[in-house]
Formats: C-alpha cells, structure tokens, sequence
C-alpha cells in the first residue's frame, strides 16, 4: 500500500533523474557530448530501475513516487526525442507522435476524475514499451557517428524505437479501453 511519505530512497532517485533532464538536453544541443549525454541516460535507466526495485524491497512505496516516477520518464523521453530531432538524428514526426501519446492519456484524466480516480495503474505494457525506449534512444545517439558500432547501434535503435513506439500506443490504446470500461460499469462520483 502506498504512504503519504516524501522522503524515501525511490523518491529521491525519482527526483534526482528529474534533475538530470536538463543535463541531458544541454549536452545534446550544447556542447554535444554525446558520450556524457550517454552517460546520463544510463543514470536514468539504472535509476528507473533501482527506484522501483527499491521502493518493493524496503517497502517504501508512496503516492508520490507513483506519480514522480512515470513523471520523470515521460520528461525524459521528451527531452530526448526533442533533442535527437533538434540534432536530426531522428525525424519530426517521430518527435510529435510520441508525446502526442501523452496528450491523448492526460485528455482522458476529466473522465477518471468523474469516477473518483486520478489515473489507472500503469501495466507492464506502458513499462515495457518505456523500456524499449529508453534502450533505443541511446543507441540512436550512438549511432550518429561513423563506424561499424554506430552501424549496429543505429539498427538496433531504430528496432527497439518502432518496438517501443508501437508498444507505446498500444499501451496507451488499452489505457483507454480502460476508461472506456470504468465509465460503462461504475457510477459517476458525486461532487
């Protein structure tokens, strides 16, 4: 059951990939080093991880960190696909379809609020098409050099980021089915 806590372990790596956004898009559109931009998705990645690990194990699971941690993904997948698109790594319309995913779950959040929830429980597809994500965009920007590692980088990118984006709005398309149900088999709360 999540507690009201803030201060946990999970949360705090929550926040600190939070942080690190910012990082990222600096040093992919400042100075482009991309090697430390790597290195900071792999923070992200690892950190992703542990703080779900860690909020199981130690039992710290909150409220909070339900909604820190797909925060701090969905600012990380935009400011990567804003940053790899800005540097024509990767197109436009991969830029807009991704978040444009987001914008379609949030437009569902009026009709949740009417049946007294705030969001659904993420499922392990939402978390899986994150995952193939979060591996494709590093591959991606490793693959813009030259090379036979930027070649095999740049082919398993492009895999997991059509993997991940189909399983992205396959995700987001089952979310809404969910809302779909909820608002067919429960009645609406009253104010």
């Amino acid at each position: 059951m999540a507690s009201e806590r803030i201060l946990t372990v999970p949360n705090a790596l929550s926040f600190v990939r939070l942080l690190l956004v910012p990082v990222f898009l600096w040093l992919v559109l400042g100075p482009q080093w991309d090697e430390l931009a790597l290195v900071v998705l792999m923070v992200s990645g690892v950190t992703d991880y542990l703080d779900g690990k860690l909020a199981r194990s130690l039992n710290q699971m909150s409220k909070i960190g339900a909604i820190l941690d797909p925060v701090a993904d969905r600012f990380y997948i935009l400011a990567v696909v804003i940053g790899l698109s800005v540097r024509d790594i990767i197109p436009w319309w991969l830029a807009i379809i991704l978040p444009l995913r987001d914008v379609f779950l949030f437009c569902l959040v009026p009709f949740l609020r009417t049946r007294g929830y705030s969001s659904l429980p993420v499922h392990f597809l939402g978390k899986a098409a994150t995952a193939s994500l979060l591996y494709a965009f590093p591959l991606l920007l490793l693959g813009d050099a030259d090379g036979t590692v930027a070649d095999l980088a740049n082919v398993f990118g492009w895999a997991f980021t059509v993997w991940g984006v189909s399983l992205y709005w396959w995700g987001g398309v089952l979310y809404a089915l969910q809302v779909r149900r909820l608002m067919t088999t429960t009645e609406r709360v009253r104010a």
